[in-house]
């Protein structure tokens, strides 16, 4: 990415070290330190009481996350193909910074990442021996399975993203804001977001943004020790799980000393490339007529069912497996939502609003929902035939269903080691992301920052992530992202609102410039003949 010197979001950092905007910065490290102590200091109990606490939440607020997600979707489709689908990202005569293969690869990798490789064959397994509802481990439960996976990975995770993604980048880059989510309430607020409440904005997004990476990064590391305890009997405990977590943060570290380009870039390259090879690998030793035949169905079934299972709120089943399940998702994505919208923002200018929401939309799911076919249709093909028991494993321990699954075909060895270093890699590109966007959200939007100040982030995420596995394991990772989901889900509604008011300013201005380029040439238009006519006379 070129920087502009003359741009103050690219200017050189003041300070060494630390370049930060101490009224967002201070209350962040304050707060998640506080979080680190009293998790550490409380100990075990911790766990009941983050039990306690998703469990509130989510039967109480289940049914806003739920509506939210929805608005989110059908509102970015709504700009996408309204009057303001022909404004470009950074002006009329804005250019793409970056090709499509590596927009779309670092679209992919911030967006999905861990997640994906962690729950592209648990989600379905465990959606078909225990299902929303109807009879369990049936063809049935497998087409519902596989829906209701589509449904949390498919277009309402990128509806989310693309709504922060495109306020950022329009008021970053349109209106030379700085590329904070303070920024986009500024049709609300005026110069109010320079002051206490941009602040508190600011704070609220990059603890949404920390936590939502932790309970990623909090997956991800138990895979890593699932995977090398499968293949190489490494213990599995919390205990080697944090010294992962430290080796791994130190190539984050690495990474994110190196920057967008040389770092992000290179690194969401290597995952697509590491994910298509790994993908190539099942299409041609699994059972490829059925992945292909059933792409196509569990798109169909998706598609068909959209709206009866997007809005379904469980309300006669009186069931607790929406909690634990589409409201878990829906804060997950919300709280990793100022992290990927402010990364896609980054590396977006140039794009229109339509090619921007369509291809943030529909390129990711496609490449979703192929994977989750592959992975997750596979196995439940070998359940359906009593070929392989993959429900064991995944009930003894879900971080290892990817690795169940490869055992059932050629090459094994080198394909679990292939998913181990792939998880490994997703894990460093959205560590590093992270790091990259919490930097720029508490140094007040500036994106050329000191590399320490980089580092410092990548190892609170690092520290984060760590106390929450000790404290709780899967359902602290959980809780944690619902908590500062919440606020944050309301807050994306007012972003939406704030985004049309700018959108719609941009667009008058657009119609006013039109129209006297358009007078402009038409009295041009009028002299010439004139000159002529003249000329001839």
């Amino acid at each position: 990415m070129t920087e502009d010197t003359t741009d103050p979001k690219y200017a050189p950092p003041k300070n060494r070290f630390f370049d930060v905007h101490r009224p967002v910065f201070l209350p962040v490290v304050m707060l998640a330190v506080l979080f680190i102590a009293v998790t550490l200091i409380v100990g075990a109990p911790m766990k009941d009481v983050f039990a306690a606490i998703q469990e509130w939440m989510s039967d109480n607020f289940g049914w806003f996350f739920i509506i939210s997600a929805n608005i989110y979707l059908f509102f970015m489709l709504y700009l996408a193909f309204s009057k303001y689908g022909g404004i470009r990202l950074g002006g009329k005569n804005a250019v793409p910074e970056f090709g499509r293969v590596s927009w779309f690869a670092m679209l992919f990798s911030a967006g999905m990442g861990i997640g994906i490789l962690f729950w592209s064959v648990a989600e379905p397994v465990y959606h078909f021996v225990e299902p929303p509802h109807g009879p369990e481990a049936t063809v049935e439960a497998a087409t519902l399975a596989m829906k209701t996976t589509f449904l949390h990975w498919g277009l309402h995770p990128w509806g989310i993203y693309a709504l922060v993604g495109l306020a950022l980048a329009f008021f970053s880059f349109n209106r030379q804001l700085p590329l904070a989510i303070r920024s986009v309430f500024y049709p609300l607020l005026g110069d109010r977001v320079h002051g206490i409440w941009g602040d508190a904005i600011d704070v609220l997004a990059v603890l949404a943004t920390l936590f939502g990476l932790a309970t990623s990064l909090g997956f991800g590391v138990q895979q890593v020790n699932a995977g090398l305890n499968h293949l190489f009997g490494v213990p599995s405990s919390t205990n080697i799980q944090v010294l992962l977590i430290a080796v791994i943060t130190l190539a984050v570290s690495l990474s994110v000393a190196s920057g967008l380009d040389r770092g992000v870039k290179r690194l969401s390259e290597l995952n697509m490339n590491l994910g298509a090879i790994l993908l190539i690998f099942l299409l041609i030793f699994g059972p490829t007529v059925f992945i292909l035949d059933g792409f196509l169905q569990n798109t169909g079934a998706y598609l068909d069912n959209f709206f009866a299972i997007s809005l379904w709120t469980e309300s006669f089943e009186q069931t607790q497996w929406q909690n634990s399940w589409t409201v878990f998702y829906w804060a997950w994505w919300i709280s990793w939502s100022p992290f990927v919208g402010m990364f896609i923002a980054r590396i977006s200018k140039g794009r229109t609003v339509r090619e921007f929401v369509l291809s943030v939309l529909i390129i990711p799911t496609i490449i979703t929902f192929v994977w989750i076919t592959a992975f997750g249709g596979s196995a439940l093909l070998l359940e359906l035939q009593e070929i392989a028991d993959l429900v064991g494993p995944v009930k003894e321990d879900v971080a290892i269903s990817i690795y169940a699954l490869l055992e059932n075909f050629p090459f094994s060895l080198v394909a679990n080691i292939a998913a181990i270093m792939l998880v490994i890699s997703f894990f460093v590109t959205s560590s590093d992301s992270g790091s990259l966007v919490i930097d720029t959200f508490t140094s007040g939007g500036k994106l050329n920052s000191p590399i320490t100040q980089r580092i410092f982030w990548a190892v609170i995420q690092g520290f984060v992530a760590a106390v929450l596995l000790i404290g709780g394991g899967l359902t602290a990772l959980q809780t944690a992202a619902i908590i500062t989901g919440l606020p944050f889900a309301a807050i994306l509604i007012i972003l939406g609102y704030s985004l049309w008011q700018g959108l719609e300013t941009e667009y008058e201005k657009y119609e006013l410039h039109e129209k006297a380029v358009e007078k402009e040439s038409y009295q041009d238009i009028v002299k010439n003949l004139l000159k002529q006519e003249n000329n001839g006379l």
